[in-house]
């Protein structure tokens, strides 16, 4: 294992690496080391029982934190005529009329946060897969990113308040923000809870044994404090 550099053997000094901390002591920890010169993000990281291998064990969905995430959403919607006119009107920041597509297909631009879809448009969307799966940008049904176009100021909405997607990784692990570090305790506690009810709410029908094996909670430059579940 490699040598921490000098920032991070100081901040390991403020806790014990083998201790469980319950939820509000280990935010509290995170909290405290984020002591960059930016905002720090607060994150929470999963390890789960699972089986990535298996598409009985997938983890997918969504949850929407109480308190957003800290930041503006810039969203955009793939949605022609009336139905580019009701998602503009609900706030979406692009629509993603010929040219938009052309520019993500050929120069891979994508200077935005989410994207949603109307269904008449998932065949020229679906060519842009390569381009946006990766970045956790394709919109997806099961993430609530396909929707009906009476549906779009909803789906618009949630996503500018905080709505956030989480998927399982290939090791089987979930890694998801819950706020800044700017934000009090409070807020950070409401949006924690909620992805871990929401994580725990999501338990695939395959797993057998423990689902939820560890939980660890940082800032985006410190350390992992681990939490007592």
């Amino acid at each position: 294992m490699p040598k921490p550099g000098k920032r991070t053997a100081e901040l390991m000094k403020q806790f014990s690496r083998d201790t469980y901390y319950p939820l509000n002591e280990a935010i509290a920890l995170a909290k405290q080391m984020a002591t960059a010169k930016f905002d720090e993000t607060i994150e929470i990281h999963f390890r789960l029982g699972i089986d990535p291998r298996h598409s009985d064990q997938q983890v997918r969905s969504t949850v929407l934190l109480p308190h957003g995430l800290g930041k503006t959403v810039r969203v955009l919607v793939f949605a022609q005529g009336e139905d580019a006119r009701i998602a503009q009107e609900a706030g979406a920041d692009i629509i993603a009329d010929d040219a938009i597509v052309a520019k993500i297909q050929t120069e891979g631009w994508m200077d935005f946060d989410a994207a949603i879809a109307v269904p008449s448009m998932m065949a020229t969307v679906g060519k842009l897969g390569r381009i946006l799966g990766p970045r956790g940008l394709m919109p997806n049904p099961k993430a609530g990113t396909v929707v009906p176009p009476n549906d779009l100021p909803r789906a618009i909405n949630e996503l500018k308040a905080g709505r956030l997607e989480f998927r399982n990784d290939k090791t089987g692990n979930l890694h998801m923000p819950v706020g800044k570090a700017s934000f009090d305790m409070d807020r950070l506690l409401e949006n924690t809870k909620a992805v871990m009810d929401a994580v725990t709410a999501n338990k695939p029908t395959g797993v057998k044994g423990i689902y939820i094996r560890r939980v660890v909670v940082c800032s985006t430059m410190s350390p992992g404090v681990r939490v007592a579940l």
